[in-house]
């Protein structure tokens, strides 16, 4: 007589982690449950409505290097309502009214883009002279040399003959969107592998990507379908208090047996709930710090801009994103701008920020000032990613804890990946990896 079948698998937090965690699973025959605190799934990648407009918590991109999180979009039915640029090509906006412009050739890595820095409109011929040199010399060193972790990315590029314009205008552009911090408590490591992947590796590596539907619907519905699909189930505002030998998980005050547990949230919380005894170094990745992102929300009764985005520099803006579309705005336009290492901005309130980024918008758009505007409203992230400074790299644990069937996940692990979105998909595949190896060892004993 066959005995009981074996318990469901636990995946605590319904992130990008939690959910590629989920899915790997599915795939390979074993039950899920998927648990989120929240009333959805998509983590820090989530739409609300305001008004009629389906809005995104903020924007997120993706470059086509980013293979894993490709590979979940593929599976949870998502690639087609992304569109990735044919070629990397940014537009860099100045205050002053300058424009400059950044787009690969089809040389091979790392010569792709060293056309476009020696035309870089933004920089003298000098700077631009020294860009290329240092971005060789990047080429040379290894984001996993542990003693990168201890150099900030400021003394690195200022010793490579790097000065603050070339700072503000090239590197500063990219590594704060992919660290979300500036470049003075930036760790060297995590900032190569940016640089080296991306922009100074394969030649299509950085081609940009980003969602065409929102975020609610691509990380959230299609991502819970894609785990019902697989036989999986999924628990939407439950609560995961405790985690006990076993495993045994505590949801609600419910003691429930499974056969293993990844826990999928983000490091403060996954701390409150893994045992000391199954990470007696927790005291060491608790203390991560973070790092805020606010985003800021414009929306005009008129067009502004027929950029669908744009870098910025010399300006509060950073980043700047067309939304009409995909907020599903019928009138005028909706801009979202991006800001990483908001320290400055985080606990402002809105009137302020206001005041302030209105004008700058303005100047960047003069058809902003013949505009009305017709909403502005600011989205914050407090805790948005670990802060990814010198010493950080060290404090990032390892998926397997020293409990049998217990391993976490999320971008803050050491996955060998910035916090990002494609971190937190290879953290969840990875945890999916070692519990399919637990259960088939434990299947053999």
């Amino acid at each position: 007589m066959s005995g009981a079948p074996p318990a469901p698998v636990a995946v605590v937090g319904g992130g990008l982690a939690g959910i590629a965690a989920a899915v790997a699973l599915g795939e390979a025959g074993h039950a899920v449950t998927l648990y989120e605190a929240r009333p959805r799934l998509g983590g820090a990648t989530h739409s609300f409505e305001r008004d009629g407009l389906v809005v995104d918590n903020g924007q997120h991109v993706f470059l086509r290097c980013c293979t894993a999180y490709r590979g979940l979009l593929d599976r949870i039915g998502g690639a087609g309502r992304v569109r990735l640029q044919d070629r990397f090509d940014v537009r860099v906006l100045t205050s002053q009214g300058r424009t400059g412009r950044l787009r690969r050739t089809a040389l091979p890595g790392p010569f792709h883009l060293m056309p476009a820095l020696a035309t870089y409109s933004l920089l003298r011929p000098a700077d631009r002279l020294r860009a290329v040199r240092a971005s060789l010399a990047l080429t040379r060193l290894d984001p996993a040399d542990a003693a990168l972790d201890q150099v900030d990315l400021a003394s690195w590029l200022a010793a490579n003959g790097q000065r603050d314009p070339a700072r503000e205008a090239l590197w500063e552009l990219f590594s704060m969107a992919a660290l979300n911090v500036g470049a003075e408590e930036a760790a060297l490591g995590p900032a190569v592998k940016v640089f080296r992947t991306a922009l100074l590796g394969r030649a299509d590596a950085a081609d940009l990507g980003i969602p065409a539907a929102p975020l609610g619907e691509l990380h959230g519905t299609a991502a819970q379908d894609a785990v019902k699909r697989r036989g999986g189930e999924v628990r939407l505002s439950a609560k995961v208090t405790a985690i006990e030998p076993g495993p045994m998980i505590v949801v609600d005050g419910d003691r429930i047996p499974v056969s293993a547990v990844i826990v999928a949230t983000p490091h403060e919380q996954a701390a409150r709930i893994v045992p000391a005894a199954a990470s007696p170094d927790k005291d060491r990745w608790q203390g991560l710090a973070a790092s805020p992102i606010v985003n800021v929300h414009v929306v005009y009764d008129r067009p502004v801009t027929d950029l669908p985005f744009a870098a910025v520099v010399g300006s509060p803006v950073q980043w700047v994103f067309d939304k009409t579309r995909v907020a599903g705005l019928d009138r005028g336009q909706y801009l979202t701008i991006s800001v990483s290492a908001a320290d400055r901005w985080i606990d402002l309130p809105t009137a302020k920020i206001q005041a302030e980024f209105v004008p700058a918008i303005e100047r960047l758009f003069p058809e902003g000032r013949r505009a009305r505007l017709a909403d502005f409203f600011v989205t914050r992230e407090r805790r948005a990613t670990f802060r990814q400074g010198p010493g950080s790299g060290a404090l990032r644990p390892g998926a397997a804890t020293r409990w049998s069937g217990l391993f976490l996940a999320g971008a803050w692990t050491d996955t060998g990946w910035p916090d990002t979105m494609e971190g937190a998909v290879r953290s969840g595949l990875n945890a999916a990896g070692l519990v399919r190896r637990h259960l088939l060892l434990r299947a053999a004993s």
